[in-house]
């Protein structure tokens, strides 16, 4: 069957948009099933939206957790909730600690780096 572009109705802004012969294209190239449901505006806003509220890399706030540096002793904050299972330092000691290349590191959380 071939390919035409579509007009499809946004769910967001009930605005028309175009759903090209390359965008199907491109779903069908990585599996997606279902056609797109927003235009690229509101795509691109509710994308800003969600990464936004939570924290993360995006500059906003985080979450951040009390700990006694298991190194030094002094009070620390760190921008994830400790486990328990492991040490936790503040982050003078982590950076300590990274750059003398001591300990085994995983990966999961081991310090703070900040």
């Amino acid at each position: 069957m071939a390919l035409s572009d579509r007009t499809l109705v946004c769910v967001d802004c009930s605005g028309e948009f175009v759903f090209t012969v390359g965008e199907q294209e491109f779903f069908n190239s990585r599996g997606f099933v279902n056609d797109p449901k927003r235009c690229q505006t509101c795509r691109s806003s509710r994308r800003s939206e969600q990464r936004g509220g939570g924290g993360g890399f995006d500059g906003g706030p985080r979450e951040m957790h009390p700990i006694v540096c298991a190194q030094c002793g002094n009070d620390a904050m760190v921008p994830f909730r400790p486990r328990g299972d492991r040490p936790v330092y503040c982050s003078d000691c982590f950076s300590n600690t990274r750059s003398s290349g001591g300990g085994s590191r995983s990966g999961s959380g081991s310090g703070s780096g900040f």
